[in-house]
């Protein structure tokens, strides 16, 4: 099985240093005890993983599942499991098993990918948010979880600081944008208007839901935080970014802030300024992973709504 892990997996375990090593070599050991304690029956390696072996299994009594082994420091099998424990296959995949010490959990074999489907981005964006309706938990359970207040500082610094290290690929004026909406949010968070976000709610990450109508789907790979909504309609508006450069991006970006916010009764504010600083913080992760035409499309965006002000 270690020989059909995904490059990108492989290689992110070696950059781990020992302890991604240890991990790959007693990747088979793990999966050969997990598949005997849970009478499960081990079939091919997903494609998608970029921080977990993934593969097809078998429970005993003939049901196709997903076994999902994460990395080491990864959330899978700890912080991810904690969402889907508490979310009991409301909006999410639901997990079976889960073996916290392996980070390894058995879950729910889920259909084809929304982003797969040739939906148009508006229908896309009505799938996701209703979903998010679905899936938003205003009791998680415990008091465990990073805060909105806490995620805004740390997007803000995150910015500054990669801004500065990759030579400031995009205006002062586009990051001290994002640094202001990040101090509002993060002056902004309440627990009594927070929910159980997801974090990172976009089309690969939401899955047709078998035998459960053509428009019922749920998500994976949830991050887990107590935030406010506004935070888990970032994603739709920092994706799909080609739409919003072939017109006036400005005019677009703010009728999908109206659209995000009909359909979830979430206001258009927040979701616009959570939106930017996704994308000038993923433009910049893009940037620092060398993906340039992607980074240029995130920051070209940004550039443009920088002097638009909030919603």
């Amino acid at each position: 099985m270690t020989a059909a892990l995904p490059d990108i997996v492989r290689r992110r375990a070696s950059n781990l240093g020992a302890e991604g090593l240890e991990w790959l070599g007693g990747l088979d050991a793990d999966i050969a005890a997990i598949a005997w304690e849970w009478g499960i029956t081990v079939g091919p390696v997903m494609a998608g993983g970029t921080e977990a072996f993934v593969a097809e299994v078998t429970t005993s009594t003939g049901q196709p599942a997903v076994l999902k082994i994460g990395l080491p420091g990864s959330e899978s099998g700890a912080g991810e499991a904690r969402v889907l424990l508490a979310a009991a296959g409301r909006g999410y995949a639901a997990i079976f098993r889960h073996d916290e010490r392996r980070r390894a959990m058995l879950l729910e074999w889920l259909g084809p990918r929304l982003e797969d489907l040739g939906l148009s981005v508006d229908g896309q964006i009505a799938i996701i948010c209703a979903t998010l309706r679905t899936a938003w938990l205003t009791t998680p359970g415990d008091d465990a979880w990073m805060t909105g207040a806490e995620k805004a500082k740390s997007l803000a610094e995150f910015v500054a600081k990669l801004w500065e290290e990759l030579g400031r690929p995009c205006s002062e004026g586009v990051v001290e944008v994002a640094l202001s909406y990040a101090r509002r949010r993060a002056a902004a968070f309440a627990p009594e208007r927070s929910v159980l976000a997801h974090g990172d709610a976009h089309a690969s990450n939401t899955l047709q839901a078998p035998g459960s109508g053509a428009l019922a789907f749920k998500f994976i790979d949830p991050d887990g935080l107590l935030i406010e909504p506004a935070y888990d309609l970032a994603r739709c508006m920092g994706s799909w970014g080609g739409p919003l450069l072939a017109g006036d991006a400005i005019a677009l970006g703010r009728e999908r802030a109206r659209l995000l916010s009909r359909l979830t009764g979430v206001e258009a504010g927040p979701i616009w300024e959570w939106g930017f600083i996704e994308r000038v913080s993923t433009g910049l992760l893009l940037k620092q992973l060398g993906r340039d035409a992607e980074a240029a499309e995130y920051l070209g965006v940004a550039e443009l709504w920088a002097g638009a002000g909030t919603q």
